[in-house]
């Protein structure tokens, strides 16, 4: 490894859980390995290695130890020359229990790939000084808009379920490239429904066949030299859901 590469560590631990499935099992390296694909192999025989990876108890686990179905693996996310991202997030509301911030583009919500210092919710632990901050929801890394953060504990549940339980009216806007030309008599809004499933690998997402469980209304608000804006509501809230819709 060069030691001459700026590393960056996210402040806070990841966890992920081993899950239950039949022998033989794979090695700790080979789940990583299979879970995290862009990550990298060496990377992780060298966490492994390192001792960086801990199960719940805070026990460091090395290339020997067995793989043990629902335990918890804990590691703090490393990456090499984190980019900067040069948009900043704005507190728009905050009391004891909650917090309320508008997302630039471009920013995670949380630590994902390339990025672990340089998301939203280690900004605001920085400028807040709260480190039990904690997104009742998501939005993509290029998405931007308004996040909901539970300040404390005993708020966590209640933020979560306004989201679970669909109490929570979501807006979005698009902007599309149109393929051909519109006649005016064409339909201006839709109601799409169909399911959404993780795809190859498992982070990435697509259309299926079968039970529906993703809804979204989508309106055609405007057009201005071949590109067109449209008003996004979702109904449901399943990862890229918005873009697969689209």
């Amino acid at each position: 490894m060069d030691s001459h590469v700026h590393r960056s560590i996210a402040p806070t631990p990841s966890w992920v859980t081993l899950p239950i499935q039949s022998k033989p099992y794979p090695t700790l390296l080979t789940f990583l390995d299979q879970r995290f694909p862009f990550v990298g192999r060496e990377v992780w025989k060298q966490r492994l290695i390192d001792g960086k990876i801990h199960n719940q108890h805070g026990t460091p686990l090395s290339l020997h130890s067995p793989y043990q179905p629902q335990m918890r693996l804990c590691y703090f996310r490393e990456v090499a020359d984190e980019p900067h991202i040069p948009f900043e997030e704005h507190i728009l509301f905050q009391d004891d229990d909650i917090l309320v911030a508008d997302k630039p583009h471009f920013l995670p919500v949380t630590p994902s790939g390339h990025y672990v210092n340089e998301c939203l919710l280690h900004r605001l632990h920085r400028r807040t000084g709260n480190m039990e901050l904690v997104p009742a929801h998501r939005l993509d890394r290029e998405t931007a808009g308004i996040v909901l953060f539970s300040c404390r504990k005993s708020s966590r549940n209640p933020c979560a379920a306004l989201f679970r339980n669909s109490t929570i009216d979501k807006c979005y806007e698009a902007i599309a490239i149109r393929r051909e030309k519109r006649a005016e008599t064409d339909r201006q809004q839709w109601f799409i429904e169909n399911r959404i499933v993780r795809g190859e690998p498992w982070m990435r997402f697509r259309n299926t066949e079968g039970v529906i469980n993703a809804r979204s209304r989508i309106q055609l608000i405007g057009e201005q030299h071949g590109y067109e804006k449209f008003a996004l509501q979702p109904l449901t809230g399943k990862t890229h859901q918005l873009r697969l819709h689209m």
